[in-house]
């Protein structure tokens, strides 16, 4: 009986190996198409830290009222190019005009009591010149006199402050620029000093980007500073550090950096994309290693406890192979050893992958190729 039971059980448990060992084989056979890149040797900077930041100006600046006031137009929209004294926005100015009228009211009759205690003042001094009045009397006219003549002066001064103000109910731009930034619409309340418009000046920019302080020591002693952007990376611009935060964010533990790009052109928009690349003098200016190549994050998988990639030979084969990092940075990961320029790998789906697969490779666009290959991989610093 129990040799009857055992049969069947081994039949099926052959079944089952045959048929996993076959959809093995399968797998393997299926030819299946695999998004590829062409692996290009690594140059000199290689060695650089990469970061990311966003195109900024020097100099900008939060505009707003000097007086809480409710908006009742905004002339001007993001982007927008202003000239100094150019109109922005407006605030209600009701309620300023009759303050300032209320104060050049108390500041015509201030005046007027200034005048007839001048000349009360003038008849009591010719009275005491001949006599028919004390010392006393006239000392009196003289402390009302000077009394009226600071009641004088602070109303006028007072109706000064009420015209002035009648003025900051018009933003205007302090200087040429552009707006980068609108804060606040027509029709809100704002208080004084709220932000309305950002005013930028765009003939000096840079780049602001966040340094971890693992990587803060590197950053002071680099020698050579290069800025590329996203929408251009065959492009490298020379950049210099400007500013650097001495202390960290409370809430991201990064320090802030300034990158200024002394020779930005137009191309060069506020709010753009940027790569910082940070490499001391040897990593600018020393010779590439032909095993030193740059592979996306997305092309790394492992084999055991190592870096691996999957390399796709000229015959479709893919083969899993370790390699050595040597570096993680935001635009990839810099390989040292294990694979060698011209090699072809998978650089999506790596986890599907096996070893011994027949794949097609398929390569993204090629003029994108080219740019990244010229640009994001090849780039050369200058030193600062």
């Amino acid at each position: 009986m129990n040799k009857l039971v055992l049969l069947p059980l081994l039949g099926l448990a052959a079944v089952t190996a045959a048929c996993t060992s076959g959809n093995t084989a399968d797998l393997a056979q299926t030819v299946r198409p695999v998004l590829a890149q062409k692996v290009a040797a690594l140059d000199g900077a290689g060695g650089a830290s990469v970061y990311s930041g966003e195109v900024r100006a020097r100099r900008e600046a939060d505009l707003g009222f000097r007086l809480p006031g409710k908006i009742v137009s905004r002339s001007v929209d993001m982007g927008a190019a202003v000239k100094k004294g150019q109109v922005l926005a407006r605030i209600d100015p009701t309620d300023t005009q009759m303050n300032a009228d209320a104060a050049r009211a108390a500041a015509s009759a201030a005046k007027t009591e200034f005048q007839f205690a001048s000349a009360e003042f003038d008849r009591y001094k010719s009275l005491f010149e001949k006599g028919f009045v004390s010392r006393t009397v006239l000392d009196q006219k003289t402390s009302a006199l000077d009394a009226s003549r600071a009641r004088l002066e602070q109303a006028e001064a007072q109706a000064n402050v009420s015209h002035n103000q009648i003025g900051y109910t018009t933003l205007v731009a302090d200087q040429d620029g552009v707006i980068t930034a609108v804060l606040a619409e027509a029709g809100q309340v704002v208080a004084a000093g709220q932000p309305v418009v950002r005013l930028a000046r765009p003939e000096e920019k840079e780049v602001l980007i966040a340094i971890p302080e693992s990587r803060l020591a590197q950053t002071k002693q680099a020698t050579a500073v290069g800025v590329r952007l996203w929408a251009d990376p065959s492009k490298v611009y020379v950049g210099r550090v400007r500013e650097l935060a001495p202390s960290a964010d409370p809430v991201t533990r990064s320090f802030t950096a300034r990158i200024s790009i002394p020779n930005a052109d137009n191309a060069v928009a506020l709010g753009m994309t940027a790569n910082v690349v940070f490499a001391d003098a040897g990593a600018a200016t020393a010779q590439p290693s032909d095993s030193t190549v740059l592979i996306p994050l997305t092309a790394l998988s492992r084999q055991g406890d190592k870096a691996a990639v999957w390399v796709i030979s000229a015959a479709g084969q893919a083969t899993l192979r370790p390699v050595s990092i040597k570096q993680y940075r935001e635009d990839g990961i810099v390989v040292s050893q294990g694979l060698a320029p011209g090699e072809i790998i998978a650089v999506a789906g790596v986890h599907k992958l096996v070893a011994g697969q027949t794949v097609r490779p398929v390569f993204s666009d090629a003029a994108h190729n080219k740019t990244a290959d010229a640009g994001a991989q090849n780039i050369t610093l200058v030193s600062r």
